[in-house]
């Protein structure tokens, strides 16, 4: 039996952490006010971050209902498991790390409990 995966997530603003292991963004955009030595990465993984159709239909609206927020994780995960080359790509470096150690999964969000992030923590550990 695999060893469980080690997954944390982090707001990217917040200072590296010993306790990070490998950190990867799984942002679209870059972080404003970030720099890459402060953000200190292993990787920025675009294509596991939601698209930019969906970044722009959610960001504007409040995810804060639970209705709202359902529907971004069902619309996410099912372009998750639609799984471009690309995905695959970034789900082989991020499984790699993982079975290294622990990983942080990164973002920018202000909400530290609904995001794309924590979404796709769930999604990993549930695959």
């Amino acid at each position: 039996m695999a060893a469980p995966l080690t997954i944390a997530v982090k707001r990217v603003h917040e200072a590296a952490g010993p306790g990070d292991g490998a950190r990867f963004l799984v942002d679209r955009l870059w972080p404003r006010g970030v720099s890459k030595e402060k953000a200190a990465l292993a990787a920025w993984l675009k294509p596991l971050s939601p698209s930019d159709a969906l970044r722009r239909t959610y960001h504007g609206a409040t995810v804060d209902s639970d209705e709202a927020w359902h529907a971004f994780r069902a619309d996410y995960f099912a372009e998750l498991d639609a799984g471009s080359g690309e995905v695959e790509a970034a789900l082989f470096t991020l499984d790699a790390a993982a079975s290294a150690g622990p990983v942080t999964l990164l973002h920018a969000a202000k909400d530290a409990e609904r995001n794309n992030a924590v979404a796709l923590r769930d999604w990993l550990t549930g695959r």
